[in-house]
């Protein structure tokens, strides 16, 4: 099969027929560049050189798909449940089927490169009064793609509203891209959630099936058929609209326990009568048969023995998990970092909870996380007991978020990724180096970097004054350690400066500079680069922390900060303080090297930093998450909010 496309984008690539897909691509010539996008983990036999992206493409963007410009898009995500949709299948079908297709069209409709768009629609959408039927039915009736609709169940629905989406967009897009729909019958496959795969499966641990429906027909059509039949139709760029993808040949529920049998003789079945009417439904074939020269090949006594094989090979293998919870060390009351950690948790994977953890059983935070630790101190003997909660409660993220805990989580860091949890902290060198603001002045001293002197004495900064005393500098005296805002002593004569000195623990001095403030967001990935970056100006600050701040459009800047984060030497999210001088100088005061109390307006801004951490933690390529800086400038306001809550505990 040649495929005229050489940048393919498939969603829900990770599925059972989208495995299939992926194996038969691998096979074509290397440069077809292949982008999957899938909720789940990314399946361990995918070629190294196709992209993965991991997580909820509901959070896909335009400039996320646009800069892998995708010539071929195939549309494969959705969810389903099986015969009888539940109460709670509502929503899950909206956002998950309903709006999912439509996000996905609406990132890429407009993109030049889109030239085809085949999506995976089904026979749910025909009338079921064409094929249910009260009595045991003597034969299938094959569904032509004319016949009447009326869309059986949600799942149906959502794919037929999908389909009407596709023919608007043609109207204006026609000549841009070409669409294609196939509907899809009784799909089947290896590692599926279907019937088949679950008496396999029942079978190899020796249980008793048991039968519903022995008599009614289905089209059952293999998902690596279905798979090379989709690749076969999108090549064929001149075939559009609803076409049809199935056997042709339907088959009884009762065949399919006999072909088990012929490889279980020990089979045991019990055949339960049902108010459910009977099915006898097949695809109509000659639309397909006429344009593609290619049917399914597969029959049932060919795919169950590759079923069988692969439930054999994969044993007792566990199955795939969301990835792991979130937990928020140190929570206290910042309340807007645990609802960023929530959103970002929630662009990967919907089952992902936030937790926050906490020495104050009382602390305000936890009436807005999923869950409440009251945990014990970050110190080096209760490490087994702070493993040992996370495995049992299923976390595999740890965010700190405050300073005094930063070393004991870095020193540990080696020990929780053993026991498979991420920790989002900077190596302890790194960290050391900007708790100790001598150290951080000292370290840029060295490195030739523009940061403000410090020195544990006033004689050691060798500033002096002109002969007539007309230049008397001023002083920051601040403690060596701990947050810069606290017992800081500002623009301070010489004598004013050594009298605060004496009020503090470890007081070191630095130079005043009249300037500007400023804070710097920004996000370093494991590779040691800056993966986003923006300066924002501190308009209020009450407490040491930003209360009003404005993001600042300065590519200037941007340009001369990067280098200057990357040599620090840091991970993760941090926030630079520093002065910007009328006569064009940076001069910085201190770094934090955690996520920061208004940085929040950073995330907004494009430094995406938590979903930037959960996707490094789980091997993704970050390529696939550009830094997409916010147009314009944003300024944020932190106010106390009252929030009402109901059916609390």
């Amino acid at each position: 099969m040649v495929l005229p496309f050489k940048r393919i984008f498939i969603s829900g690539g990770a599925g059972v027929i989208g495995q299939e897909m992926v194996r038969r691509l691998a096979t074509l010539p290397a440069d077809i560049q292949v982008l999957v996008g899938d909720i789940k983990p990314r399946p361990a036999d995918f070629p190294v050189r196709f992209q993965y992206r991991q997580g909820d493409l509901n959070y896909l963007t335009e400039q996320e798909i646009g800069a892998f410009g995708p010539d071929l898009f195939i549309h494969l995500a959705a969810t389903f449940e099986r015969s009888t949709e539940t109460y709670g299948f509502w929503e899950e079908n909206f956002q998950h089927n309903v709006r999912l297709s439509h996000h996905l069209m609406t990132v890429q409709k407009d993109l030049p490169s889109l030239r085809r768009v085949v999506f995976a629609s089904s026979y749910l959408i025909y009338d079921p009064a064409l094929y249910n039927f009260a009595e045991v039915p003597a034969q299938a009736r094959s569904l032509r793609e004319d016949d009447p609709i009326l869309p059986r169940n949600l799942t149906g629905m959502a794919k037929l509203a999908h389909e009407i989406e596709l023919r608007f967009l043609q109207t204006f897009r026609g000549e841009q891209f070409s669409t294609a729909i196939p509907r899809i019958y009784r799909g089947y496959g290896r590692n599926g959630r279907d019937i088949t795969s679950r008496w396999v499966r029942m079978l190899l641990a020796g249980e008793e099936i048991t039968v519903y429906g022995a008599e009614s027909f289905f089209d059952y059509l293999y998902a690596a058929d279905t798979a090379e039949g989709m690749l076969r139709l999108a090549a064929a760029e001149t075939v559009t609209g609803i076409i049809n993808l199935g056997t042709g040949q339907a088959r009884r529920v009762s065949e399919v326990v006999e072909v088990l049998r012929q490889n279980f003789p020990d089979l045991r079945a019990k055949y339960v009568a049902s108010d459910i009417p009977f099915e006898a439904s097949q695809a109509d074939m000659t639309r397909w048969s006429s344009q593609i020269d290619w049917l399914p090949p597969t029959t049932l006594e060919l795919a169950i023995p590759q079923i069988i094989a692969y439930e054999q090979a994969r044993g007792d293998a566990p199955a795939t998990k969301a990835p792991g919870h979130v937990l928020i060390s140190s929570v206290a009351a910042k309340v807007p970092l645990v609802r960023a950690v929530q959103a970002a948790a929630k662009r990967l994977h919907p089952d992902m909870k936030v937790v926050g953890g906490d020495m104050n059983h009382a602390c305000l935070a936890q009436h807005f996380t999923d869950a409440f630790w009251h945990m014990p101190a970050t110190a080096d003997e209760h490490l087994p007991e702070i493993i040992r909660y996370c495995l049992d409660h299923g976390i595999g993220h740890i965010i700190p978020t405050r300073d005094g805990e930063l070393a004991f989580w870095s020193r540990h860091r080696a020990a929780l990724a053993e026991a498979g949890i991420a920790v989002l902290v900077s190596a302890l060198e790194a960290i050391n180096r900007c708790i100790d603001k001598l150290e951080f002045s000292t370290f840029g001293q060295e490195n030739g970097l523009p940061i403000i002197p410090a020195a544990l004495g006033l004689d050691a900064l060798g500033i002096t004054t002109d002969v007539h005393g007309s230049a008397t500098p001023g002083f920051v005296v601040k403690e060596r350690h701990g947050a810069g805002s606290l017992s800081l002593g500002l623009n301070l004569p010489e004598a004013a400066a050594l009298t605060h000195a004496h009020a503090l623990q470890e007081p070191i001095f630095q130079p005043f500079v009249e300037g500007r403030e400023i804070s710097v967001d920004a996000y370093v990935d494991r590779s040691g680069k800056v993966r986003g970056l923006v300066p924002r100006t501190r308009d209020v600050i009450i407490h040491g922390e930003s209360q009003i701040t404005t993001t600042l459009d300065a590519p200037g800047l941007v340009s001369r900060l990067v280098p200057i984060v990357e040599k620090l030497g840091l991970y993760g999210p941090l926030v630079l303080q520093a002065l910007l001088t009328p006569d064009g100088g940076l001069h910085i005061i201190e770094c934090n090297c955690r996520f920061g109390g208004a940085s929040t307006l950073g995330i907004a801004a494009g430094v995406d930093s938590f979903f930037w951490f959960l996707q490094e933690a789980a091997e993704a390529d970050l390529n696939l998450f550009p830094f997409q800086p916010a147009a314009g400038p944003l300024r944020q306001v932190r106010a106390a909010a009252d929030i009402i809550m109901r059916n609390f505990e």
